[in-house]
């Protein structure tokens, strides 16, 4: 039996890839669990940048119908694949190691909240996006009714999950569910050079603004302002700040160590 997806670390990059092509990547079981232990060992080793993709002619087309199908007990079917699922893309929120989708083909359910949840996503021109909850009697999981209307808003997220027609690529990039739509050959040598160029990052500035940005639809203004003036006095201690201090006035690139 083979892992249904696979880990790689790089230094401060991580690489989930998700490896079941002959099921179009849909999440089962053994998927869920191998996801929440490749988000812990990611973020243990200290990745800075985490990319996730998936192998074969799919990003994810979304759970495994075939394992519900399958379940005698559908209601805890469902508790086994969302809870692990849930448990990683929380880890993964409250980190401050950035994450990247690089999609392509089909693109649906799980595989559209999994997108979705990433702070970044580029999609290459065969990826196509749909919610397809509603079409297996589901209404959604995965946190995508969280990350939808944040993205595009609450009436295109309705019409989105309700109306539920298939987003291709462009349409999506119209729609800001994706940042950058490439050619189906260049999306995973333009997704690691996204990645590198974001590992390049101070680190903790970087995570800090990502939770700034997170949170900011939970908070007024005024406390916004001081969530930012607390995030910038902690960066201003830090080595890396004083780094990026002389690398301005040295002119010349920084080197982040994280610290």
């Amino acid at each position: 039996m083979t892992e249904p997806l696979r880990l790689h670390l790089d230094a401060a990059l991580g690489r989930i890839v998700f490896d079941r092509p002959q099921a179009l990547n849909a999440i089962d079981q053994a998927t869920a669990r191998a996801f929440e232990a490749a988000v812990a060992q990611a973020l243990d080793a200290g990745v800075r940048v985490l990319t996730l993709s998936g192998n074969g002619r799919a990003f994810m087309a979304g759970g495994d119908l075939a394992a519900f199908r399958r379940a005698e007990d559908r209601a805890a079917e469902a508790e086994a694949i969302i809870a692990p699922m849930n448990r990683a893309l929380a880890r993964l929120a409250g980190s401050d190691a950035l994450t990247v989708a690089l999609l392509h083909g089909p693109v649906a359910g799980a595989g559209l909240s999994l997108a979705l949840a990433a702070d970044l996503a580029l999609a290459a021109e065969s990826a196509v996006l749909s919610f397809a909850y509603l079409g297996v009697g589901a209404p959604a999981d995965c946190g995508i009714t969280w990350a939808l209307p944040r993205i595009v808003g609450l009436r295109r997220a309705a019409w989105i999950a309700l109306e539920g027609s298939a987003v291709p690529a462009g349409q999506a990039l119209d729609w800001g569910l994706v940042n950058r739509v490439v050619p189906d050959a260049a999306l995973q040598e333009e997704g690691a050079r996204l990645a590198a160029r974001l590992a390049g990052l101070a680190p903790g500035a970087s995570g800090a603004l990502k939770h700034l940005l997170r949170d900011s639809f939970g908070r007024d203004y005024a406390a916004t302002l001081e969530a930012e003036k607390q995030a910038f006095k902690t960066c201003a201690a830090t080595a890396d700040f004083a780094e990026a201090l002389s690398a301005f006035f040295e002119k010349r690139p920084a080197r982040f160590t994280g610290n």
